[in-house]
Formats: C-alpha cells, sequence, structure tokens
C-alpha cells in the first residue's frame, strides 16, 4: 500500500497503484515541457509554481477515472497537463487580485517579478493548455471552452457580490461551483472520455468531480482560518486580510443577523475594519477559530463530501471506485 497524490491517498491494489504513479509522472514530465520557452525568463516564470510542487490533485482525478475505460489512452496524460496547466494559470492570476505574497510556500509569481509578468505567465499557461488540447479534439475544446467559461463567471460573480435580497451562502456556494467545482468535473469528465468510458460512467464522474470541487474548496476555506503557513503553504487569513467573504466568514455573519449576539456582532465590526494590521488580522484569526462558524463550515465540507461519495453509487464495484471514496473522505479529513 502506497500513499500517491493528494492528502496521502493510500492506494491498496498494486496494479492501480503502478497505474496512477506512471500517469502522474508523465503528467510531470508533461507540465516541464509544456512550460518551456525560447525565452529563458519565461520559462523560468511558467514553471515557478510547477517547480513548487502542490497536490495535482486535477491529474490524480483523471488518472482513476481513465481507469473505467482503456486506462492507457493516448489522450489521458495530455488531458491532466491541460487541466493542471489551467488550474495554474488560475493561481498567477488568483495571486495578482488577492495580492497574496506566499504560494505553495514559495514567493508567489506577482511577489517575484511583480503583477503584470504574474499575469502575462497566466496567460502563456492558458494559451499552452489550449495547444495541447486541440490535438485532443474538438469535444474536448469545448468541454473545456464550457469549463473555463463556467470558472470565470464564478470568479465574476465572487467580485461583484450576491445581488439584493440573494442569500450569501447560496451565492458563494454557486461562485465555488464555477470557480472549483468546474475544472474538477472537467478532470474527472476528461479521464474517463479519453479513456473511452461508457457516457453512464462519464457522466457519473462529473458529478463526483463537481461536487468533491466544492467540498475541496470549502476545506481550503477552513484550513485558511485554522492552519499556519506550514500546513496550507500559503499565509493564513490571506482571504480574511482582503476582505474575501469565505464559507466561516459567512456562517458568522449569518449567525449574527439571527442571534444578535454582542460578541458575534463585535467579530463581524473587527472584519469589516482594516485587517492590513497585523494585530487586527492576528486577533480575527484568533477568534474565528474558536467560534462556532468554523465547524459550521467543516460540517458543509463533510456534506458536500458526502455527497460526492453517494454519487459514485451507480458505478460498479472496484479499486478505482474505492480509491475515489477514499479521496472525498480525505477531502473531510483535510477539513478537520
Amino acid at each position: 500500500m502506497t500513499d500517491v497524490g493528494p492528502f496521502g491517498l493510500s492506494v491498496r491494489d498494486q496494479a492501480l497503484e503502478a497505474d496512477v504513479q506512471a500517469g502522474m509522472a508523465a503528467v510531470e514530465e508533461g507540465l516541464l515541457e509544456a512550460t518551456k520557452s525560447e525565452v529563458p525568463f519565461i520559462t523560468e516564470a511558467a514553471q515557478h509554481l510547477v517547480r513548487a510542487g502542490g497536490k495535482r490533485f486535477r491529474p490524480l482525478l483523471v488518472m482513476l477515472s481513465a481507469q473505467f475505460g482503456d486506462r492507457y489512452a493516448p489522450g489521458i496524460v495530455p488531458s491532466a497537463v491541460v487541466v493542471e496547466l489551467t488550474h495554474l494559470a488560475t493561481l498567477y492570476h488568483d495571486d495578482v487580485m488577492d495580492e497574496a505574497a506566499v504560494r505553495r510556500g514559495v514567493a508567489s509569481a506577482n511577489a517575484r517579478w511583480g503583477n503584470s509578468v504574474a499575469v502575462l505567465t497566466g496567460d502563456f499557461l492558458f494559451a499552452r493548455a489550449s495547444h495541447i488540447l486541440a490535438d485532443l479534439g474538438p469535444e474536448a475544446v469545448r468541454v473545456q471552452a464550457e469549463a473555463f467559461e463556467r470558472l470565470v463567471t464564478g470568479q465574476i460573480l465572487e467580485t461583484a457580490g450576491p445581488q439584493d435580497g440573494r442569500d450569501p451562502v447560496e451565492h458563494y456556494l454557486d461562485v465555488l461551483g464555477g470557480k472549483t467545482g468546474s475544472l474538477v468535473a472537467v478532470s474527472c469528465r476528461f479521464g474517463a472520455m479519453m479513456s473511452g468510458a461508457d457516457d453512464t460512467v462519464v457522466d457519473v464522474l462529473t458529478q463526483y468531480g463537481e461536487r468533491l470541487g466544492v467540498a475541496f474548496q470549502l476545506a481550503d476555506d477552513v484550513l485558511d482560518i485554522a492552519s499556519d503557513s506550514h500546513e496550507s503553504g500559503k499565509t493564513p487569513g490571506t482571504d480574511l486580510r482582503e476582505g474575501i467573504p469565505t464559507l466561516p466568514v459567512l456562517r458568522l455573519r449569518e449567525r449574527a443577523a439571527r442571534l444578535g449576539l454582542a460578541d458575534d456582532i463585535a467579530l463581524c465590526e473587527l472584519l469589516d475594519s482594516d485587517l492590513t494590521d497585523d494585530d487586527r488580522h492576528a486577533e480575527a484569526l484568533r477568534l474565528l477559530r474558536a467560534h462556532p462558524a468554523l465547524e459550521q463550515a467543516r460540517q458543509d465540507t463533510i456534506r458536500y463530501a458526502q455527497d460526492a461519495r453517494s454519487a459514485l453509487a451507480p458505478l460498479p464495484e472496484c479499486v478505482a471506485k474505492t480509491a475515489l471514496v477514499e479521496l472525498s473522505d480525505a477531502v473531510v479529513h483535510r477539513a478537520g
């Protein structure tokens, strides 16, 4: 039994373990090849986050989903490279919008080279992903384009905020479906589709990926409050400092509006203050870590992960299905 992929996912079948490890190694080679440029500086910037590592969550899902068809089909590894390049590109852009200083335990691209270079490097990665995608056929291009549209729409909705009268939590979950669920769903879809799996299997795995993607991001929300930088690879409370309302904060505001407790209202007021001040930021983190809203956000994470697990029910029992079930459990464990 060997741990592969994110969160120390344990693969108990030797054949599956060998397939996944070989596939992930090929993806790593593909990422380095896809981020090379004739201009050395572009190569350095494009490979900055590739070489920093990462969970490779999306490529792992491609590999596991491919087990339901011909797992050696030629489009599997390139499609995994496409989804990871797309994800990496969004990280470059996200760090600019969030003014983040750290990503994956290293200086963010914008902190190292400035916002312009970070944005353009993200664009470069999108271009390279599109180049690979073109060889995978028009259906793959369409699937990726639809997912990318959802991803960007989710980001815009997050920036715009909920419309008047819209429940902020529902709005936020819709945002996550676009920003994170869409690309995780495509990872599962590509793995199954490229392997030639039945359409029913493709649909089931796509639904699983969508729900797992939301659970994955909700776990990130919890970690952003609950963990230190060593655990998460980025500065704790980054979203908090930037005033981005993640689920623990939304659950706090919901509770404050419903119960009107003085401590809840005071914490909301603290969150509305200038959290670029380190002392205020540290106090806000301390109070949120002890607040019931954080536990409620954990329970939301568990619910989405369980929904993902339930989506797999129509699939035949096999080692790949077991691994996907364990992956949904690992997301819950990650959130504590």
